[in-house]
């Protein structure tokens, strides 16, 4: 038996090389549209000659971050630039507060050194205790329409923007519906659907080159001018602003990223370990501390490349469906990021937004799936997850819906005398989001 079977411990966990192998590539297809649409949205943000950089970033942190899961973890979860977090990153903080992206970069650096700060100490089992399950599944829930609102908004079928601070909504955009470009939406929307619902791998990412090839052969999109080209970063690389997060004070920021990206990773690695087979008999994650320590690390490697957070991927389930049980099948993964995803800039930069914006849809869809877990026959519970829900996605900003749904939970708890039930630390935390919209709002 070889290096790779003994250090990944093949014999323990049933599996084999090619199996471990199949499964990385198997991810792989599944997250691969990644490398297409975060640089989408995050130029947005950034500016269109941000795209080339972001794309080679993009690849960087999902490779490095998902090699380092795999050799120091063991464990066949892949990561990425998350999304919502990237949408969050360019419409709420830049575009909707206003902040210079390298001052958002810096905060996703913060708040990923804070990350690896808690993922060392006991802190941050302290709080997954003190936030509700309901209000984890609704942030999830809420961040999905939020996506689904992106998407449409990105094709031109709905058209959102902030103005002045304000979000503005013109509804639905009617003479577009006729237009090629909707329709080929509408084509990369359903082929999605129906190649998910025959459980084909790599759906959306099957989606995507099918709609684009369809739209640059009817004149709908140019064709690429060029399949590959050298990774150049310069544009983003170490370019984080800390002196100006300084200097807005932008603590808000920093927290929300970080309560985003803490539970959405605690819910992602939660989940996959359930299909892994990898949770105890007393509800424990084995090695769960190094999963989260090289998400974070993840997260401030990011940063500096100059990308958004990056998270465990849910994606790595059809690995895991397809056998993968070690860090064998995250190494395949990460190296395949790298060595596709760092020379496809040309081809990704051809990608036109009708063939992303069905992904985004349909990401919306799976996180919008959690809200099932909600108990809709506790009000108190409920409530506030509903408002979560809405929050998000009329606000244009995930703070805003967490903070909404901390707030009423809490109140609505209290009021209701049962306020026992809440955790102390939820009061805290209530408290600073209270104290975080009346600084927004002018009042301190």
């Amino acid at each position: 038996m070889g290096w790779f079977e003994n250090y990944f411990e093949f014999d323990r966990y049933g599996t084999d090389m090619k199996t471990e192998v199949l499964a990385g590539v198997t991810t792989f297809m599944t997250m691969a549209y990644i490398l297409f649409v975060n640089p989408a949205i995050l130029s947005d943000a950034m500016g269109k000659e941000a795209f080339n950089s972001l794309v080679a970033v993009t690849a960087l942190a999902a490779g490095f971050a998902t090699i380092l899961m795999g050799l120091y973890a063991k464990k066949p979860f892949a990561l990425a630039p998350g999304m919502g977090l990237n949408a969050y990153f360019a419409y709420s903080v830049v575009l909707g507060m206003g902040y210079d992206w390298r001052v958002a970069l810096a905060a996703v650096f913060v708040e990923g050194l804070i990350f690896i700060a808690l993922s060392v100490t006991k802190v941050r089992s302290a709080i997954i205790h003190a936030i509700p399950l309901s209000q984890k599944y609704a942030v999830g829930a809420g961040i999905g329409l939020f996506l689904t609102l992106i998407g449409l908004n990105d094709v031109g079928l709905l058209t959102a923007f902030v103005q002045d601070g304000v979000l503005k909504f013109t509804g639905l955009n009617a003479t577009a519906l006729a237009s090629k470009q909707i329709l080929l939406f509408f084509f990369g929307l359903f082929l999605t659907a129906v190649l998910i619902a025959l459980r084909i791998k790599g759906a959306l990412l099957i989606s995507i080159i099918a709609t684009s090839v369809l739209g640059w052969s009817t004149g709908a999109a140019p064709w690429p001018d060029q399949i590959f080209s050298t990774p150049d970063i310069s544009y983003t690389f170490m370019k984080m602003d800390l002196q100006g997060l300084l200097n807005v004070g932008a603590i808000g920021v920093v927290f929300a990223f970080f309560m985003v990206d803490f539970f959405d990773t605690l819910g992602t690695v939660t989940g996959l370990s359930a299909k892994a087979g990898f949770i105890t008999r007393d509800g424990k994650i084995p090695d769960a501390e190094k999963v989260l320590l090289t998400d974070a690390v993840g997260t401030t490697v990011g940063a500096i490349l100059g990308t958004s957070t990056v998270t465990t991927y849910i994606e790595s389930a059809a690995g895991i469906e397809e056998g993968g049980r070690t860090g064998m099948t995250a190494l395949v993964t990460g190296l395949l990021f790298l060595v596709i995803g760092l020379f496809i800039a040309p081809l990704a930069q051809a990608i036109p937004a009708f063939a992303t914006a069905p992904a985004l849809v349909i990401v919306g869809y799976y996180m919008l799936s959690a809200i099932k877990e909600v108990d809709f026959t506790d009000h108190t519970e409920a409530i506030p997850a509903f408002l979560v829900l809405i929050t998000i996605p009329y606000t244009y900003s995930i703070a805003d819906g967490i903070g909404m749904g901390f707030i009423s939970y809490t109140l609505i708890k209290l009021f209701s005398g049962r306020g026992k039930e809440v955790h102390p630390l939820m009061y805290v935390l209530a408290l600073v989001f209270i104290a975080y919209f009346a600084y927004l709002g002018g009042v301190i």
